[in-house]
Parts: C-alpha cells; structure tokens; sequence
C-alpha cells in the first residue's frame, strides 16, 4: 500500500513512517523539513497534489504547533492561526480533488472555544465531516522531540533532568493528563487505515492511553531515572488546557489498545534522547 504522511518529520510522523516501513508498505513522505516545496500553505501546490495523486492513503498529520510553553507563546498570534488555516485549506482542497480515503490529526482540545489552536483543530474536523476523511483526537501522544522550542512536557522534563538536575515546572503539577507512547499510536493510525472502508466515520475516534495522571507524578517518574534531580513546582495553575477537554470516548478500544507503559515510554525517550 502506498501511504502519503504529510508532517513526516514530526514527531509522530517520524515514527510512523518508520512503522509503515516496517509493515511493508511504500511511504511518500512530506514535510517542510524536508524542502521548502515541501510547505503545505503553498496555493495550488503542485507537488503535494502529485504525490497525493499517487498515494493510496493519506496521513494529515501536519500542524503549527507545540507544547504547552509554545503555545502560550504564540497561540494567539497572526502568523499561528495564519499558517494553520492555510495548511488546512490547502491540504483539504488537494485531498477532495484527488478523494483520496485519509485520517486528519486533530486533539482533545478541539472543543476548547477559548483556544486557537482548539478552534482550528475544530475547524479541521467540519472540513473532515464533509469528505471521505476520518477524524481522531490525540491526547498528548508523546516521543522523541529535536526541536526544542516546540517540545511538549515529558520531552521538557528529561531535558531539565539532564542538563540541570533541575526539573523547574511551568504550573503546580495538579492538573491531569493522559499520556500515550508514539509507537502505540502508531500502530493505531495502521490498524485504522487498515480498517478505513468499514469504520463508521461518524464515531468518536480518541487516541489515548485511557488512564489519567497528574503533571507532577510525571515530573517524579522522570526524575526517578536520573540520579539527584530536584523538582521546583510552580504556584501557578494550568491556563492552557484548564481542564476543559473532550470528554473522552472509548469506541477506539473495538479496534486497538494501547499496550505501553507511561513509564516503559519514558526509559525509551531517555535511552533515544542519549
């Protein structure tokens, strides 16, 4: 099967294609990383609409986004809603042209109205509704980071640990979260697309680990791996996410469970950030 991962640098494209790969497939990989003509909010982009021409499945992985730090920083700005809605419209146009089948990456925060980045993901998922495209929510699916400015908060943590042996946090560490390992993710967007034709698109797709933990008890397991590392929680409170996400869905679990262990996971983001 001929897969297009579009984002292919990232860091859940990464790992995917090298699952593809592994499965037997043949990948068209896409991403700005790559080469400038590689940029999905290029108009009428001749090269993106070639290779989804010639691809089997579509991944829209690709996205101007970032962890917590990044998109306190810039969420609210032009540029970051600018690239987003160019991306998707670009990407959308070229993916009804061609009607070719494709899973759209959109996140648990798509419901979060005061968010822009939640708007657009929402946004993301209407134009999905109108196509032959399937739509799932990525509850902080976590990997191997190299751009540091956009890194999420497991990534952030270990850095801290090994450069400092100070793991200062950003909030108080109270709020919770679910976590999920990329290769578990991975094998969900495979088994999905495998799946594609028979999957009812009008259902709730949420790929997640399903068990929930707080920001510090991360923050603990991380510095459990290293030796003397103090941990500095914050006194403020999460602004970001505030606690106000999608409700999750278990639907997904007819399909594929997540078999990795937060801290399994983590001992392999050290042992590849090494």
């Amino acid at each position: 099967m001929k897969y297009l991962v579009l984002g292919s640098s990232g860091q859940i494209g990464s790992p995917l294609c090298k699952y593809l790969k592994d499965q037997g497939n043949q990948i068209f990989e896409f991403d700005i990383v790559n080469n400038e003509k590689e940029d999905l909010r290029i108009n009428n982009n001749v090269l993106l609409s070639d290779y989804i021409q010639e691809s089997d499945f579509v991944f829209f992985l690709a996205f101007d986004v970032g962890g917590s730090r990044y998109l306190s920083k810039y969420q609210h700005s032009f540029d970051f809603f600018d690239n987003n809605v160019k991306i998707m419209s670009n990407t959308f146009s070229a993916l009804k042209k061609h009607n070719k089948p494709f899973i759209f990456a959109s996140s648990q925060m798509s419901n979060m109205s005061y968010s822009p980045y939640g708007v657009a993901k929402a946004i993301g998922e209407r134009y999905v509704n109108t196509m032959n495209g399937l739509a799932v929510k990525f509850w902080n699916v976590y990997g191997v980071e190299h751009d540091l400015e956009k890194a999420h908060v497991i990534t952030d943590f270990i850095i801290k640990a090994q450069k400092t042996g100070i793991i200062d946090m950003m909030t108080d560490g109270q709020e919770l979260r679910q976590f999920l390992y990329v290769e578990d993710c991975s094998r969900c967007l495979y088994i999905l697309s495998q799946n594609f034709q028979k999957l009812d698109k009008i259902k709730d797709y949420h790929i997640t680990s399903f068990e929930w933990i707080s920001i510090l008890d991360i923050a603990n397991i991380v510095a459990s791996q290293f030796e003397d590392v103090k941990i500095v929680p914050a006194k403020t409170k999460d602004i970001v996410q505030q606690d106000k996400r999608n409700k999750q869905n278990t639907y997904i679990l007819n399909f594929w469970e997540p078999k990795i262990s937060l801290e399994e996971g983590i001992k392999c983001i050290i042992k590849k950030l090494k």
